[in-house]
């Protein structure tokens, strides 16, 4: 097979096979969304400010978690304390830094 070009006939079907695949909107999309990113996007983390009341929240839920899970010692809840706990410790890291910021 020789790399060279098309005959015109063949080029002429390519050509209207690419203009309709330009045209179909839903392939257009799939196309644009189904790309992966390489690395995930930590600028939104980076720049996550939560208020004083989502703070304050956080804090609320992981304690009630806390003190739940030493009175039953159950699994579910010690282990849904340890993954709302770093989360908390998060919250109050940034807000602390945002408040340092002034």
């Amino acid at each position: 097979m020789t790399t060279g070009r098309l005959p015109d006939h063949e080029q002429r079907i390519l050509d209207e096979v690419e203009r309709a695949l330009r045209r179909d909107r839903r392939l257009d999309r799939r196309l644009r969304t189904g790309r992966l990113r390489r690395r995930p996007d930590l600028s939104r983390v980076t720049h996550y400010r939560p208020h004083v009341l989502t703070v304050g929240l956080w804090l609320a839920v992981s304690i009630a978690l806390l003190v739940t899970g030493i009175v039953t010692s159950r699994p579910a809840v010690i282990w849904t304390f340890a993954a709302v706990w770093p989360l908390t410790l998060f919250a109050v890291f940034r807000l602390v830094c945002r408040w340092t910021e002034r």
